[in-house]
């Protein structure tokens, strides 16, 4: 095990992108990490996704599992719905995105595989940048998760969020720091080929690539830049 492992046991949920897959990388340093979770909720960039979550988990060499809750779908956005319009939009707004209490079915439908497996932590990819726009990104959202979960689960399995604090330019030096695989990250809240450079979580991870330094910058792909570092 690392250096600095402490005796806590983690499930992680991973989306693939950016915060999660840091947030993973960082509990592989500090926590037993006995499982991650990816989750099938009829999204638009599901293949992509996954992609990038196996790339992560091959490279960390851990077990993983995907989980169905695709009936998430029927009350998700139509641009965000894999089976929804072909030309959904920009993707740039709250109400485009929203999808009602995701991360409340993630963090629950999580917290019970912990408390299967017997682990104390379940890490997750929250943000504070995000934080400011989606509630369910912000620490308050984990400390008020938490106390639901001192009764809902005989463990009392705890929320954890390495990248909690940090903006997402943060989040990128940290995760080169640890070494973190980022260029398989998927940020985009499309299915294509590459990502589109257009919707907000695009949007987001663009502005952050320019303010790291070169050398900290993963090799990604944008449609509307070309192949090459961003």
């Amino acid at each position: 095990m690392p250096d600095g492992k402490n005796d806590s046991r983690s499930i992680a949920l991973v989306s693939g992108g950016l915060d999660s897959v840091v947030s993973l990388a960082a509990a592989v340093e500090e926590t037993s990490v006995r499982l991650v979770l990816f989750f099938d909720y009829a999204q638009r960039a599901l293949e992509r996704e996954r992609d990038a979550v196996t790339g992560v988990v091959n490279f960390y060499d851990l077990p993983f599992r995907e989980v169905n809750v695709s009936w998430l779908g029927e009350i998700s956005p139509d641009g965000m719905r894999r089976d929804g319009a072909e030309n959904p939009g920009a993707l740039d707004s709250l109400d485009a995105v929203w999808i009602p209490n995701r991360n409340g079915v993630f963090l629950n439908v999580g917290a019970a595989y912990a408390e299967q497996y017997d682990c104390d932590t379940l890490v997750t990819g929250f943000n504070r940048e995000e934080a400011e726009e989606f509630p369910d990104n912000s620490a308050e959202y984990v400390t008020r998760a938490n106390r639901a979960l001192e009764m809902s689960t005989r463990t009392g399995v705890r929320v954890r969020s390495f990248t909690q604090e940090l903006s997402k330019a943060e989040i990128l030096r940290y995760g080169a720091e640890l070494g973190a695989p980022l260029s398989v990250i998927w940020s985009c809240y499309h299915g294509r080929n590459r990502m589109c450079g257009g919707c907000a979580s695009c949007l987001r991870l663009k502005a952050a690539l320019v303010e790291v330094d070169v050398d900290v910058r993963p090799r990604l792909e944008f449609e509307d830049e070309g192949e090459g570092r961003s």
